[in-house]
């Protein structure tokens, strides 16, 4: 049985020398999973705008205003689907590469090449469509509440890191896999996130910045809880090392 202690402590150990790698690699993971928008900010003059009340308070509807309305909609649209496609398509195979990295580095193997991990044919295809299905099973989760959307988040949390051992397992069993490792584990890896409120709140104090500086922890933690869950998942006969081709130990 794991223990938060015992997870820190390994996490601790294998960045003593790779920091700045997992701190690159952190980054990268931050960037291509992280939630964000382009933000759009307004001015209006009495001369030339006459804003959205006027518009529809004329007697004559203004065309320029309707199009250009229209056009803001398209834009926003473009953008959108920009991002999504930026997220499903390069973003999910960089963020199983970032997870391989670690698991890796928590093996004494701390190699940059694994970021590039998912970009070979043979595993490109297959790891986004399980990183998207999983993405969709979540969403349509928390369409029913936020306690079971939330609880679905960590059942599938080793989504990644299973993709990151054998890209080509299927979506299916990556995620029915995820389940079962997670299994009787959710509150405490749900007590394993809090445990790091303290260093990101020193890190907001450090104007932000310091936040950064916590995630390789963060990320190298998670490595180290994903190679206890799997070592409990072959224990118990879940999978075998042949599934997720790594060698027995």
């Amino acid at each position: 049985m794991w223990t938060r202690k015992l997870l820190k402590s390994r996490a601790w150990e294998s960045l003593r020398t790779t920091y700045w790698k997992a701190f690159l690699v952190s980054i990268i993971i931050a960037i291509v999973g992280g939630n964000g928008g382009p933000s759009y900010s307004y001015r209006s003059g009495r001369g030339d705008y006459r804003g959205f009340d006027n518009v529809f308070a004329a007697p004559v509807i203004d065309m320029s205003h309707i199009l250009y309305i229209i056009g803001f909609i398209i834009i926003v649209i473009v953008i959108i689907l920009a991002v999504f496609a930026l997220r499903v398509f390069v973003g999910y195979p960089l963020e199983v590469g970032g997870r391989r990295y670690f698991i890796h580095a928590a093996q004494n193997s701390a190699d940059l090449n694994h970021l590039g991990f998912s970009f070979d044919k043979t595993r490109y295809m297959d790891i986004v469509k399980a990183m998207l299905w999983r993405a969709v099973i979540n969403f349509l989760w928390y369409l029913l509440l936020i306690i079971p959307g939330i609880v679905k988040l960590y059942a599938f949390r080793m989504v990644p890191f299973i993709l990151a051992d054998n890209p080509n397992i299927g979506y299916k069993r990556a995620l029915n896999l995820s389940e079962q490792m997670t299994n009787g584990h959710k509150f405490n890896m749900f007590v394993l996130d809090l445990s790091f409120i303290g260093w990101f709140l020193l890190g907001l104090l450090a104007f932000f910045i310091g936040v950064f500086f916590v995630l390789p922890y963060v990320n190298a933690t998670q490595a180290e809880l994903y190679l206890a869950l799997r070592k409990n998942a072959i224990e118990r006969g879940l999978c075998s090392h042949d599934e997720l081709l790594i060698e027995p130990s």
